[in-house]
């Protein structure tokens, strides 16, 4: 298969190829509650920078959750510092461009760059951080930008790089079903696939390798559901994780359920962290910016999923989502 067009790609900073090349040793992070996207991209970028004679330690504060095991390499991921010195690293933060959203505050690098497709986070205080910043609002993946920046660095892709990175792309594009898969990202997964890459094995094992105890949470969240207008809320609990045996990880694509509803325009998944404490996940159809609601509540996201914490009782914080949500007349 012909490499795809360059003049059609997304552009790689000369300056983060440098970087990239001219560095030894590379602190790898992405952010808390990490999903295929963050975690496929950091492994694909590990294993090319490796591959390149390069050290790398690969981070997370959460431990990469069961059924994101079959991603190659998974056991690279660390979420203890213990006996390093980061100072000693250069960082490359990944699918995210905040310390606090990494929970790496308070760590010192030697230098830093920031790899990310997140558009609200662009704008905000936390924005700034990253010597070198490589954001991309309009690629449908962080696993995207990583392997165009593999393929800048010369590195060939291997049947292990182009797993992670096919992960990566699949979830963020909803295994290319959301109105950000592009041509553009049509063909980079025909080129992950002739490097032998297996769709059905990589939508078999994002989708179809559930446990009991985590299809038995999802019913539990399911029978709460809330329908106010074209809006869908449903919620997970402390009570609910322990009467399941299931735990907050295996709550990833819970929010999208509601949105299959034909006549509902949000979706909003509240999963309890804490105390009268809650991280909201939206999902939204066509035009309806969540990325923006998320951001009155200091979240951020995408366009059509997006997410926040707030602190507060869980009704209150229904009402307060709903009241953003009215405010930007996303009712017919």
């Amino acid at each position: 298969m012909k490499d795809i067009n360059k003049s059609n790609v997304l552009k790689v900073p000369p300056e983060l190829i440098s970087f990239l090349k001219e560095g030894d040793r590379f602190f790898i992070a992405t952010h808390i509650n990490p999903e295929a996207d963050a975690l496929g991209s950091a492994l694909a970028l590990s294993m090319a920078l490796e591959s390149l004679g390069k050290e790398t330690f690969v981070y997370d504060r959460d431990n990469v959750p069961e059924f994101y095991r079959f991603l190659p390499g998974y056991e690279k991921f660390k979420n203890s510092t213990n006996g390093l010195q980061p100072s000693h690293f250069n960082l490359i933060l990944l699918d995210c461009n905040s310390l606090k959203r990494a929970g790496i505050e308070g760590i010192r690098f030697d230098y830093s760059a920031v790899i990310d497709h997140h558009a609200t986070e662009k704008s905000t205080t936390h924005g700034s951080f990253g010597d070198i910043r490589w954001i991309e609002p309009e690629a449908a993946a962080t696993g995207l930008m990583v392997f165009y920046l593999i393929k800048d660095l010369g590195v060939p892709i291997t049947r292990e790089i182009a797993i992670n990175l096919y992960a990566a792309i699949s979830i963020d594009t909803g295994t290319f079903r959301y109105k950000n898969t592009t041509s553009e990202v049509l063909r980079v997964g025909a080129e992950l696939i002739e490097t032998g890459v297996s769709p059905a094995y990589i939508a078999h094992s994002l989708y179809e390798t559930w446990s009991k105890e985590r299809f038995d949470l999802l019913i539990m969240a399911l029978n709460t559901l809330e329908i106010r207008d074209d809006v869908a809320i449903i919620y997970a609990s402390k009570e609910m994780y322990k009467k399941t045996g299931a735990n907050p990880a295996d709550t990833e694509n819970f929010p999208n359920f509601p949105r299959m509803m034909k006549d509902i325009k949000v979706s909003a998944f509240f999963k309890e962290i804490g105390k009268n404490d809650w991280k909201a996940s939206l999902r939204s159809k066509g035009n309806i910016n969540v990325a923006e609601i998320a951001a009155l509540f200091g979240g951020g996201g995408h366009e059509n999923a997006a997410g926040f914490e707030i602190k507060t009782d869980l009704e209150s914080a229904k009402k307060s989502l709903l009241k953003a949500l009215s405010k930007e007349k996303i009712h017919s």
